[in-house]
């Protein structure tokens, strides 16, 4: 792996896999401290690690290498990680894919296992939880006896359009069809505490 100054620098990072081939492992995510720090911890597990930080480099490391083992957010700079995923499952279709992200609910996560996902954490996860779901045999656990309410869908659709619009509260209200003021409130009634 390059040393943190050569992939903060933007630096061409390594596109191929130089060790065991059983243990090849792709991490495809734009946030570059988490990335550094995921792939050093899963290389200290005896993974061989590509990190790269986009759809277009992770795609590519797909088709030539074709990895065992793939973490992949599904948002990232240049499009939907759903999209590395499939690209994935293309090229092995017994690749172990993870997907990762903040935004976490029932749609996208159905959306990441329909698209070949065999896990989904929500982020930030850690080297350990994301091993154990690298490494998981078996099918995915049952989903939740209670679903989320009709609350948490609507605040989660909020936040992910307000995300979208890259936490712009006016352009989030016009896309939502609300009063602005209405957003505000709702925004801050869920705001974490300081």
């Amino acid at each position: 792996m390059m040393s943190d100054e050569a992939l903060l620098s933007g630096d061409q990072p390594k596109l191929t896999f130089t060790g065991d081939a059983s243990r090849s492992l792709l991490i495809v995510d734009d946030d570059a401290p988490f990335r550094i720090r995921l792939a050093r911890a899963m290389e200290r597990r005896g993974f061989d690690v590509v990190a790269v930080d986009t759809v277009n480099m992770g795609i590519e490391v797909a088709h030539e290498s074709a990895p065992r083992y793939a973490v992949v957010d599904l948002r990232l700079g240049d499009g939907s990680g759903l999209d590395v995923v499939k690209a994935l499952r293309d090229a092995r279709p017994d690749a172990r894919i993870v997907m990762l992200t903040g935004y976490g609910n029932i749609a996208t996560a159905v959306a990441a296992v329909k698209f070949g996902a065999v896990d989904y954490l929500p982020k930030p996860s850690d080297a350990d939880a994301v091993e154990a779901a690298l490494l998981a045999e078996g099918p995915l656990p049952p989903p939740p006896e209670s679903p989320m309410s009709a609350d948490r869908v609507r605040w989660e659709h909020i936040q992910r359009v307000f995300e979208q619009c890259d936490r712009n509260v006016s352009e989030t209200a016009r896309r939502l069809k609300m009063h602005r003021r209405t957003l505000q409130r709702i925004l801050n009634k869920h705001a974490p505490k300081a």
